[in-house]
């Protein structure tokens, strides 16, 4: 029995560094994630399975991809082809780690941070650190948010417009 026993942990960490290996070595598809780049937003259609609407401003584009699940994503790139901003609004989340790419980690650690300073706290989430503003809420069928960059954030360009 503890043979088996010490079979089963050695396959499982076996296991476990065959996992790490393809989800942090192995390259993963690109996306117009925030801070990435514009040329990519329709591999996010791909993924979310939606229709992708463009409606260019002065200042920057808006792409609209409506997923079949109903939720609506919008990504703001700048005329220089940044994704500065991302909203989100529908019945169901999108994966927040697709959307906030290279920011998933900084938004996962501020809100772990904010859940152990007020554990019994629901409501909104607002963080606020250097280079990352996340605001999101909602409740089942109905969640909301947006994220986006303050140094991204074309010149003239009003935070409210971004909704």
């Amino acid at each position: 029995m503890v043979i088996q026993t010490t079979m089963r942990c050695v396959i499982l960490r076996i296991l476990l560094v065959v996992i790490a290996h393809v989800v942090f070595v192995l390259p993963s598809p690109a996306s117009a994630a925030l801070g990435g780049d514009e040329t990519t937003v329709q591999a996010d259609q791909a993924r979310m399975k939606g229709t992708l609407r463009s409606t260019p401003t002065k200042a920057y584009t808006v792409h609209e991809i409506k997923a079949q699940t109903g939720t609506v994503v919008k990504e703001y790139a700048s005329l220089t082809g940044k994704i500065f901003a991302v909203v989100w609004q529908g019945p169901f989340l999108p994966d927040l780690r697709q959307l906030l790419g290279s920011y998933f980690e900084q938004f996962s650690q501020s809100a772990q941070k904010l859940k152990s300073k007020h554990p019994r706290v629901r409501g909104p989430l607002l963080i606020q650190e250097p280079g990352l503003v996340v605001q999101t809420g909602g409740h089942m069928r109905a969640y909301f948010g947006r994220a986006y960059i303050p140094e991204l954030v074309p010149q003239g360009v009003a935070i409210e417009e971004i909704q």
